[in-house]
């Protein structure tokens, strides 16, 4: 039995009056999850524990059969695995995005524009970030560039315990509310301050706004953690696997769970992304040999972050005809018996552009089995109907890995 998981990052969502009032993901036309419909398992999990912020992290990590309340250590050790950072025991790690400020003098005036910088480009981030790390960054204190706009700091001997908030869950609002508190507080605001007038002079930022693009003026710091250890997921389920995704988190996860990782070739995060070399590779993976593959889209929170309805839309039916039903198709041409669970990781609404902590929607198709064929789509109110519910998220790896207690 091969398995396989499709992550749609922050598909879920509410109803939208411009479509009807109805969610993207029922407005949306997806004739493959369709087929899988009449033939699955549906029901909903809570994919972040009750007092846990609606991260990326913590959600992706119950889907893969962690416990957050166990593994959990903050975001930015998880990212740091992927970037290859060696941590010690002394390191506190934060993510340190790219972002656009509007134009106030006073700092703490500014309002956040844009969490991602225009989706800026991995090339022109990585010589902003080195620049602002080169400028700012000390012996203790290092910068690590990652992927677009999302990058790494790591602090020796830091502190921790900060308060500190994710970018895209303030956008169109002013910062002044949501600066950096706490024991490190003093040293954060200061290197973000900082990178604002030494960005605002960048020849890459005076290039982006000559061409109408956002330009990162600032960096913002957040998601703080420490060292971070999961246990193997091959001694969890005896499957060999890997995991692919654009962004470093993801990445992060699956190479501490001792998942391979897969480069894709034009894969970005974004509605850009290559998503037929993403399926191509999940099926690669399975017919050279591995038991499992989870595949992580992140185009759908994008759009959502952004607030734009149409895009999201668009995304999901991209991901259901270059994704979805072209894995399917290839399971089922080379007679492979196997599990396919789709699911988002978190709601992040249109509405709110940020994530939100409901239980999500999933969907199990079983090639080996025939069930009665009630469902006709999968959507957030298909998957509630159905009754079936996982309070403890993690437990749902275990029921979708048949290895149940």
């Amino acid at each position: 039995m091969k398995y396989i998981i499709i992550l749609i990052d922050g598909m879920a969502d509410y109803r939208i009056a411009e479509l009807g009032n109805r969610t993207p993901l029922q407005y949306a036309k997806t004739p493959a999850m369709d087929n899988i419909a009449g033939n699955s398992e549906m029901g909903t999990v809570r994919t972040i524990p009750e007092g846990m912020a609606p991260g990326s992290d913590v959600a992706n990590l119950t889907v893969l059969g962690y416990d957050p309340g166990k593994y959990h250590a903050g975001r930015s050790p998880l990212e740091a695995a992927s970037l290859g950072i060696d941590l010690s025991e002394n390191d506190v790690v934060f993510r340190c995005n790219l972002i656009t400020l509007s134009g106030e003098d006073n700092y703490a005036d500014k309002v956040m524009l844009d969490h991602s910088a225009g989706d800026i480009s991995t090339g022109e981030s990585a010589i902003l970030i080195e620049y602002i790390g080169s400028r700012i960054g000390t012996e203790k204190i290092k910068f690590y560039p990652g992927v677009s706009y999302r990058h790494i700091i790591v602090w020796e001997g830091g502190t921790g315990g900060n308060i500190l908030t994710p970018p895209h869950d303030i956008p169109g609002k002013k910062i002044s509310a949501f600066l950096p508190a706490g024991p490190d507080s003093g040293v954060l605001l200061d290197m973000m301050t900082k990178s604002g007038s030494l960005l605002n002079e960048h020849i890459i930022n005076k290039k982006r706004i000559k061409r109408g693009l956002n330009p990162a003026n600032s960096i913002w710091i957040w998601g703080e953690g420490k060292k971070i250890a999961l246990d193997s997921f091959y001694e969890k389920y005896k499957l060999r696997g890997s995991i692919i995704s654009a962004v470093d988190l993801l990445k992060g996860i699956g190479i501490l769970a001792g998942l391979e990782p897969v480069e894709v070739k034009g894969a970005t995060g974004t509605m850009q992304t290559n998503f037929g070399g993403k399926a191509d590779a999940a099926i690669n993976e399975l017919r050279s040999g591995k038991d499992f593959v989870y595949l992580h889209l992140e185009a759908t929170d994008e759009c959502s972050h952004h607030g734009n309805t149409g895009d999201k839309v668009r995304s999901i039916e991209i991901i259901d005809s270059k994704v979805i039903g072209p894995i399917k198709e290839a399971l089922d041409k080379q007679g492979t018996r196997y599990r396919m669970m789709i699911l988002p990781d978190h709601y992040t609404p249109i509405s709110v552009r940020t994530h939100t902590s409901e239980p999500v929607p999933f969907m199990i198709y079983d090639s080996t089995v025939r069930t009665d064929g009630r469902h006709r789509k999968f959507d957030e109110f298909s998957a509630k109907e159905s009754g079936l519910y996982f309070q403890e998220g993690h437990r749902l790896a275990d029921h979708f890995f048949k290895k149940e207690s």
